[in-house]
């Protein structure tokens, strides 16, 4: 999960420990003691605040003093729709994330750390959103387990850990078997492409809290990196390059302002994506890239000073945490090939650039700041050009700009 000292709304804002005699509760894996279950819990504005800490000592990722670089879509003007429109309140986000940092100073980076002798423990939660609501429409439910798995070990990636093991909680108000085997076989291939173990997990049976046939995920994962190894951005300069790695699509993030577009096209998640040849519902639901092993490949070549993972708050909120503070990130305009289903969201909703980029990925999943050196290496490997893009530059100034 990501921990920003920001609004990011497409994750979970809290993790409760259930005690409820009603609870039927089917453990999987031996979690040792002391191990509580916990529980994702969506609000109803759906704005999902995380946070990393422990009880003595809490370390961040980002070394930026930089909240909340937003370019906001002007609110009102016509008839295009805001991820607010669609009852996401970003800014509600941000204020909780404030009242939280005030009792645990020191969160903001993409993973909590925790020493552990000459290493860090990384760890980082999450859920996947309201994608849910899409799996449920139809039918597809082999991939949203990797979903679940790619938004925290990509979470974690970013600072150079390694994932070492994964859990789940899985929950539903009457448990299907055979549904329920199709999420978790999608976790174990997440688990298995980021090279983690499935540590174990926990299914709930919760009557009369869900609707027939619906279900929540959370899950968690733990990674472990060096001290003299921890990718923190604070070496980040001026000139420095910005690579991204191609997404999938929308991932998991933004799919409520997503629903609220595809109920104004008029179209259904059985027609075609315009200009393709899959339907909406199959690029809707495509799996979250995972992102470990290409990462950490690069990683191990030197070169690599900072990464964001491009979740909910887009480029406008993820790429500055990870940046020093007096320096921007200058993004250039089309240096990747954007894919057909954000222009379709885009013209569909009539959202604004600024929107855009502040709710969804574009196409860029993650985001490398590495020297100029590394960049030629990267570009020029073999297959480079598919691999990654060169999307922009490291300045003087603040925040996110475009040209």
């Amino acid at each position: 999960m990501n921990t920003s000292c920001k609004a990011n709304a497409e994750q979970f804002h809290s993790v409760t420990n259930l005690f409820n005699p009603n609870l039927t509760k089917i453990h999987r894996g031996n979690f040792g003691k002391g191990f509580l279950p916990f529980l994702s819990r969506n609000c109803q504005k759906e704005v999902k605040v995380g946070r990393s800490r422990n009880s003595s000592v809490v370390l961040s990722l980002s070394s930026s003093g930089t909240q909340n670089h937003v370019q906001k879509a002007a609110q009102g003007q016509g008839d295009g729709l805001t991820y607010k429109d669609a009852g996401v309140d970003i800014d509600a986000g941000s204020e909780l994330v404030r009242r939280i940092a005030k009792m645990a100073p020191g969160i903001g980076g993409f993973g909590g750390l925790f020493p552990l002798g000459d290493s860090y423990l990384v760890a980082g939660t999450d859920g996947v959103g309201t994608k849910l609501k899409l799996a449920f429409e139809t039918g597809i439910h082999e991939t949203i387990g990797v979903d679940l798995v790619a938004m925290s070990v990509n979470d974690i990636v970013t600072s150079g850990a390694k994932p070492l093991f994964f859990l789940d909680y899985f929950a539903t108000g009457c448990l299907d078997v055979d549904l329920a085997e199709k999420v978790i076989k999608g976790i174990v291939d997440g688990c298995q492409h980021s090279d983690c173990a499935l540590l174990g997990g926990e299914t709930a049976e919760m009557p009369d809290f869900y609707a027939d046939g619906e279900y929540d995920l959370s899950g968690f994962a733990v990674g472990i990196v060096k001290k003299d190894s921890v990718i923190d951005g604070k070496n980040i300069a001026v000139g420095d390059v910005l690579l991204g790695l191609p997404s999938s699509g929308v991932h998991s993030n933004g799919f409520s302002l997503v629903r609220r577009v595809l109920e104004r096209s008029g179209l259904s998640l059985k027609d075609s994506l315009p200009g393709s040849s899959v339907t909406l519902g199959k690029a809707l639901m495509a799996p979250t890239v995972i992102y470990v092993k290409l990462v950490l490949d690069m990683i191990s070549k030197g070169g690599v000073k900072g990464i964001a993972h491009i979740t909910g708050g887009g480029f406008t909120d993820n790429i500055p945490r990870v940046f020093p503070k007096g320096l921007g990130a200058l993004i250039y305009n089309n240096s990747w090939v954007v894919p057909p289903v954000f222009k379709w969201i885009q013209e569909a909703g009539k959202i604004e650039d600024a929107e855009m980029r502040r709710t969804f990925n574009m196409g860029i999943g993650m985001v490398l700041v590495v020297s100029k050196e590394a960049a030629v290496r990267i570009l020029s490997a073999e297959n480079g050009a598919n691999t990654c893009y060169r999307i922009g530059e490291v300045i003087n100034g603040d925040g996110v700009s475009y040209q």
